[in-house]
């Protein structure tokens, strides 16, 4: 189906909210640098969003849990700076949010002060309510993330598929209804079914983003590193590489060193 798509010289909370209720597509990657982000800003991404999974790809830690809130202000800030058009949302890290709603709105006033953001993303339903209610009410936006919330991932205990169950289903379209309801402008919904995924979409007015869930939702993000093929032992169902950029700078690599080994680099071209 063909939609109009309306141009948006800056991307805000309100224009996906206009796309949603259009029928266009919103499409959403992790930056963390200011050389990456400027490229896909300048590519047309209508949201960058300055992931706690930097902890996992810039960092290599083996969770999201150990990055630290002055970590995630300085991620962002590089990714600010680079911006002209997208809604660039951030990442609460682990322990910045979670039951203290005074520290919640404390970390979320330090990320925008700090870093020019338009926005932050926590992780959980019900539980951080109070949190949520506390960061909205001081004039922060708040994107929501369900399903798979790689924070909790102790808890779970693995990255499967979430909500298979009837039980857990169910709180998923209540705690989804309750982020609409407490005021989050959009919501991610992350590793679970996908008709589970199309029918909150379709039963909340906010823009609904998945990744792993299915093609029913109102939007799309991947992980930069991963769409590009900078990572290559990650291959979830969910994932497509746009590139393969693990194998073509590795290789670009090897040929720099073998020219430097054998005197081909620099040449008479390339010295003052």
């Amino acid at each position: 189906m063909q939609i109009n798509k309306k141009e948006y010289k800056r991307v805000t909370t309100h224009s996906l909210l206009e796309m949603k209720l259009s029928g266009e597509k919103i499409s959403m990657l992790t930056a963390y640098d200011f050389t990456l982000a400027k490229i896909i800003d300048s590519a047309g991404i209508d949201i960058i969003l300055v992931g706690d999974s930097a902890s996992n790809v810039m960092a290599g830690h083996e969770t999201t849990l150990p990055i630290t809130l002055d970590e995630m202000v300085y991620h962002a800030k590089s990714v600010v700076r680079a911006t002209e058009r997208a809604l660039v949302v951030v990442d609460m890290p682990f322990g910045s949010y979670q039951g203290n709603s005074k520290k919640a709105l404390s970390s979320a006033i330090k990320i925008m002060k700090e870093t020019g953001g338009h926005c932050i993303k926590v992780e959980g339903g019900s539980e951080i309510i109070e949190s949520i209610q506390r960061i909205f009410k001081a004039g922060i936006p708040v994107m929501g993330h369900l399903g798979l919330t790689p924070q909790s991932i102790y808890k779970f205990g693995t990255y499967t598929v979430r909500a298979k169950e009837k039980a857990e289903a169910e709180k998923l379209v209540k705690d989804a209804k309750m982020l609409e309801q407490v005021g989050c402008f959009a919501l991610v919904l992350e590793k679970v079914p996908s008709k589970l995924a199309e029918k909150v979409a379709k039963n909340i007015s906010i823009p609904v983003i998945g990744i792993g869930a299915g093609d029913g939702v109102d939007g799309q993000v991947l992980v930069l590193h991963d769409m590009l093929g900078m990572t290559h032992k990650f291959n979830p169902r969910f994932l497509r590489r746009y590139l393969d950029l693990y194998t073509d700078i590795k290789k670009a690599v090897k040929n720099y060193i073998s020219d430097v080994k054998s005197q081909k680099f620099p040449n008479k071209d390339e010295q003052y």
